[in-house]
């Protein structure tokens, strides 16, 4: 493994009022390193970065090509967490990867991508870094073609490509409507939802520990023009256990809701984006995993959060940022 370089990444977040961009762009800030962001909401920026000395937050969009191509051309490295609802994904997760890869050439910066599982369907066996894609959905296929688009331009000396693999996400700032619910909802007593079957197996990744491992692999030095790493965070028995730590944590009943296939069809017929959640139900009804070997033998120290710690730090935001309210967890902390 090469060490990690002495060159101080200038990092551009995009999608760093979202999911994983917050959880990167606050990793990077931790560390004292220089970030730019570009966002639609300039108050919510502000509302989740407060006080940050190395940040800079710039207001627009990233479909705005010459805006893009200004604020990217002296960074070193592009955080692509650009996303869009999926009934939205066509026309526009093409057009701005297009237009990243484009800013990226001015300064041959390194184009940082998360990936995730729907490039394989519902495979059998570990998703391993050099799998075969054989994607069973449009979103799935829409997914090999923004990481081929991605290959592409690296191997033609365009950029560098640093694409690494994720599951679900939960954490704080998680705000899809698979996870939001899910902690409001422990918190306010009401049953938490979940799709299909609560009773496999399921694998997700508390983003602040997915963006360690993406700052950790941004700050080494690349082997090739396009890398691919997995990080699989962490396999839960079932999604049933997990809401009853949650439930634990709260001192709430555990209450659960399980949306069928059916129920999602017809929710479908008025909610756009309930209608494109109703192909990817094959992951829910499997247990669909990554390998992630290869990242833990590059990082041997890497420790992931202990699980109770995970879920009081994502329960407390919830009750802050969602909720205008304190968060007390109950019980003496236990190990996980």
């Amino acid at each position: 493994m090469n060490t990690t370089s002495g060159k101080q990444p200038h990092t551009l977040v995009l999608g760093s009022t979202g999911s994983i961009g917050y959880a990167v762009a606050a990793n990077l800030l931790a560390r004292q390193l220089p970030v730019t962001i570009l966002v639609r909401n300039r108050a919510k920026a502000d509302a989740l970065f407060p006080n940050q000395s190395t940040l800079t937050i710039v207001e627009g969009d990233a479909q705005d090509a010459a805006l893009l191509n200004r604020i990217a051309a002296d960074k070193t490295h592009i955080f692509h967490g650009v996303n869009y609802p999926y009934n939205e994904w066509f026309g526009n997760m093409d057009t701005v990867t297009q237009k990243v890869i484009d800013a990226a050439s001015i300064n041959k910066a390194t184009i940082v991508f998360p990936g995730n599982v729907y490039n394989f369907g519902n495979a059998a066996e570990p998703i391993r870094e050099d799998s075969v894609p054989n994607p069973n959905t449009r979103k799935g296929k829409l997914r090999v073609d923004l990481e081929a688009m991605l290959e592409r331009a690296a191997n033609a000396g365009t950029c560098q490509v640093l694409t690494i693999r994720l599951p679900d996400f939960w954490g704080p700032n998680v705000l899809n409507e698979g996870v939001k619910p899910i902690f409001v909802n422990a918190l306010t007593g009401k049953a938490m939802p979940w799709l299909i079957n609560i009773d496999i197996p399921h694998q997700a990744v508390y983003t602040p520990d997915a963006a360690e491992i993406i700052v950790r692999l941004m700050l080494r030095d690349p082997e090739k023009p396009c890398e691919v790493w997995n990080y699989g965070g962490s396999t839960v028995p079932s999604m049933r256990s997990w809401f009853g730590q949650i439930s634990a944590i709260t001192g709430k009943p555990l209450k659960t809701q399980v949306y069928s296939r059916f129920i999602i069809s017809v929710l479908g017929l008025f909610l756009p984006v309930l209608r494109e959640v109703k192909e990817m139900v094959y992951l829910y009804e499997n247990t669909v995993l990554l390998d992630d070997t290869k990242v833990r033998i590059a990082f041997p120290d890497f420790r992931p959060t202990p699980v109770r710690e995970a879920l009081t730090e994502t329960l407390t935001w919830f009750a802050k940022h969602e909720l205008k309210q304190s968060f007390t967890p109950v019980g003496e902390p236990v190990l996980s």
